[in-house]
This record gives structure tokens, C-alpha cells and sequence, in this order.
């Protein structure tokens, strides 16, 4: 029965730590960048951002409908003011006078007020303008989606390319250490030379290096990862993509050929929105000139009294009041010209701003689809430079085995074959992050 018991407590303890261990997350790339459009910190705050310029919108809308505010006042004369009269009206003697005190020390007033904006020029501008904001607000977010997406995009191909470098690391350090120990030997029973041993050592201890840096390359690449998509950065994460197959789907020449759309760019609409701004501003500088009109209806009540007890059966004397203000500027000391020729000018350094915005935009989309251009066949040449790096270190370790080719000829060919792994894989992360970059000028849903 003891050691029953011992068994069934030994089972939970290790099931404990099993049970706390957070189960990992699973994500394709399509499914990264969908998690991070929802979770990334800066997406959230942008979603914020568009929900304070719809409230915006409203609150400028709202200052045009009728406003009522309420007004309860309470006063207590603790020394009345004493007012002196001739005290002839009290039937006294001519040139004396009489001190009285008017009224009663303690009042309560209560008045509600009822404003209507009739005219004013100013904020018929100030809907347009949180119209105009509102659109600004939502390009600003459609921006912010698509750096979100390309950091992502960037982030997961990282941890690709430091997996994929571990896993040939890995290979390469086995097939050294067989080298190494075979050369050993050798030397060992006198058939071979120490300098042999040497140089594979040197570079079995590089590629050792290489790959313990490879290893904390991942964990790093895999915390940004999780910072992008906005999860705790030390949550297990695996990526179901493979670098070589995610590359093969990122080459889509019809990107390449398709024209482009101008009004489609994120920049570009921005600049609009920027000299729409502009103009609503000139208009409002302008409204300051025209006259505001005003209504407002107010009423309300008061009772007097001596002692506080207006809670009780004492009288109440209600009154009401209509009135329209009416404001017409009429000398501003050119104030208002000042205003208005400043905003005339803003607008037409926003104007400049968009010629130049346009010029650029086209020039970053040609120089991004030279740069996709320029990856793939980067990516085409690694790919057949390691099949021919591959080759070559294959025919150097044959020859070496057979005592044809010296250890600083395989260690030659071995280092070139080791660098043309890194040129392929990081061609195949640029295939990829490339192809983001055209993707976000042209405003492109990606077709992973």
C-alpha cells in the first residue's frame, strides 16, 4: 500500500510541471500576419485611433445640436447691505433718512438653458474636417496594417533562416567531426600529417561557433516574432512554414507586370488627405469673416427666504427669456487677412508636397520591383552556385579520402560551400521580404 502511494505521488509531481507548461502556438505565415493585424500592440492602438476619430466626429457634429445646461445657485447674505432713503416716505422729517435693508438673506435660483446654434460658418468647416480626419485616421491605420504585416512577414522569415542554419550547421559540424576522426587516426598510425588534423580543427571549432550562435539566433528571432504578433515574448511558438517551399510561393511575376495604381498607395492618399486639410483650413480662416447667429430659451425659478427651509411650503416666482444673439466681425485690424493668407500659403507648400510625394512613390515602386526583380535571380544563382559548391566539396572530400587533395584544399572548399548555404538562405528570406516591400507600395493583398 506504501508503495502504491509513493508511485501515485510521484506521478503527480511529474505531472505538475507538465500540466504548467503552456501548450505552443502554431502558425503558417498567412496566419501570423492575421494574428498580428488583431493583437499587435500598435494594430490595438491604431484601432483606438480610428475609434477616437469616429467619437471625434460626433463631438463636432453635436456642438451644431440643441445644448441644455442647468444652473442651481444658493446664496446666503450672512450681513445684508443697507440701503439709506429719505425719511420723508416714511412720513419723517425732510433731509433725514432712513436705513433699510431690501429683501431677504437667503435665495435659491434653479434655471435650465436651452442653446441652438443657428449659423456660423466655422462649423459647418469643422464637420468637413472631422470628415476629413476620420479618412486620414483610417488611411493612417491601413499604413500602420501593412508595417505591421511586413515586420511580421520579416520576423517569421528570420526564424526560417535561423532554423534552416542551425539544421545545416548541425550536418555540416557531423560530417567535420567524421572528417576529423578519420584524420586522426591516420595520424595516429602514422599515414597522415598533424597539420591535416590541424586545419579540420580550425574549422570544425568555426562551424561549433557558428552554430551555438545559430542556436540563440533562434530564440531571439522567435521572441520578435512574438513581440509582433503582440504574445508574451517567451511563449512557445512553431512555425509550420518551410523556408524553400514559403520562398517558391513568394515568386509571382504577375506582380511584376501589373500596372500601377497610384491612388492605390497608402503614402499617397495620406498626402491627399494632408492637402484636403489644407483647404478646410483656408475655408475656415475665410468663415471667420461671416456673422454667427445664436438662439437660446431659458427658464427657471427662485424662492427668498430668512431661514433655510426652501425644502418647504414657501413661494417660488418662476421666470423665462428668448433671445438670438447675433456676432457680425466687422474690424479685425487685418487680423483675419493675416490668418487667411498664412492658410493660403500652407496649401500651397501641401500642394508641392503631393507633386513630390507622387515622384517619389513611383520612384520607390520601380526601385522595389527592381529589388524583387534582382532577389529572385539572386535567389536562382545561390541555388545553383550550392549545387556547384556542393559538387565541389564532395569531389575534395573523394580526394582527400584517397590522399589526392590536401587538408587546406578541402578546408578551402568546405569554407566555400559553408558560404554559399548562408548566401541561399538569405536569398530566400529576401525573395520574401521583397516581395513585401512591392506588396505594401502597391497596396497589394500578398497571395501567400
Amino acid at each position: 500500500m506504501r508503495t502504491l502511494l509513493k508511485i501515485t505521488l510521484i506521478q503527480l509531481l511529474w505531472a505538475v510541471p507538465i500540466m504548467a507548461q503552456e501548450a505552443p502556438y502554431e502558425f503558417s505565415l498567412d496566419q501570423a500576419v492575421a494574428f498580428a493585424l488583431e493583437n499587435n500592440y500598435d494594430a490595438i492602438n491604431a484601432n483606438r485611433d480610428l475609434t477616437d476619430a469616429q467619437k471625434q466626429k460626433w463631438e463636432t457634429i453635436a456642438a451644431g445640436l440643441p445644448q441644455i445646461n442647468g444652473t442651481v445657485s444658493y446664496q446666503n447674505q450672512l450681513k445684508q447691505p443697507v440701503s439709506q432713503i429719505p425719511a420723508e416716505f416714511f412720513g419723517g422729517e425732510p433731509g433725514t433718512f432712513q436705513e433699510v435693508v431690501f429683501g431677504q438673506s437667503q435665495s435659491v435660483n434653479a434655471s435650465a438653458t436651452l442653446t441652438q446654434m443657428i449659423f456660423d460658418g466655422s462649423y459647418i468647416v469643422g464637420i468637413q474636417a472631422s470628415e476629413a480626419f476620420l479618412r486620414y485616421t483610417d488611411n493612417s491605420k491601413e499604413k500602420n496594417d501593412l508595417q505591421v504585416k511586413a515586420s511580421v512577414i520579416e520576423a517569421y522569415g528570420n526564424v526560417l533562416l535561423a532554423q534552416e542554419s542551425v539544421s545545416i550547421l548541425e550536418k555540416n559540424k557531423e560530417t567535420l567531426e567524421k572528417n576529423l576522426y578519420e584524420t586522426k587516426k591516420l595520424y595516429e598510425n602514422g599515414l597522415g600529417e598533424e597539420e591535416n588534423v590541424d586545419q579540420l580543427q580550425i574549422t570544425l571549432s568555426s562551424i561549433e561557433n557558428q552554430l551555438k550562435n545559430a542556436i540563440r539566433l533562434e530564440n531571439i528571432t522567435k521572441q520578435m516574432l512574438n513581440l509582433m504578433m503582440g504574445l508574451p515574448i517567451d511563449h512557445p511558438t512553431e512555425l509550420t512554414e518551410n523556408l524553400d517551399e514559403l520562398t517558391q510561393e513568394q515568386i509571382d511575376f504577375n506582380l511584376i507586370e501589373n500596372s500601377f495604381i497610384l491612388d492605390d498607395n497608402t503614402d499617397y492618399k495620406i498626402a491627399l488627405n494632408l492637402n484636403e486639410q489644407r483647404e478646410l483650413e483656408l475655408k475656415l480662416a475665410k468663415s471667420k469673416a461671416l456673422p454667427t447667429l445664436n438662439a437660446f430659451v431659458n427658464y427657471g425659478s427662485q424662492s427668498f427666504s430668512n431661514e433655510f427651509n426652501f425644502f418647504g411650503d414657501v413661494d417660488w416666482f418662476d421666470y423665462s427669456v428668448l433671445g438670438v444673439d447675433l456676432n457680425i466681425p466687422i474690424f479685425s485690424s487685418l487680423k483675419r487677412s493675416a490668418s487667411t493668407q498664412r492658410a493660403k500659403i500652407a496649401l500651397d507648400k501641401a500642394k508641392t508636397q503631393l507633386t513630390q510625394a507622387e515622384s517619389q512613390i513611383k520612384l520607390q515602386h520601380a526601385t522595389a520591383k527592381s529589388d524583387y526583380i534582382l532577389a529572385i535571380e539572386e535567389y536562382q544563382t545561390s541555388k545553383d552556385n550550392l549545387d556547384l559548391a556542393e559538387r565541389i566539396e564532395n569531389k575534395n572530400q573523394i580526394k582527400y579520402s584517397e590522399g589526392l587533395a590536401t587538408s587546406f584544399e578541402l578546408r578551402q572548399a568546405q569554407t566555400q560551400l559553408y558560404s554559399t548555404q548562408q548566401e541561399y538562405l538569405q536569398s530566400m528570406v529576401d525573395v520574401i521580404n521583397k516581395k513585401t516591400a512591392l506588396e505594401n507600395i502597391i497596396n497589394q493583398e500578398s497571395k501567400n
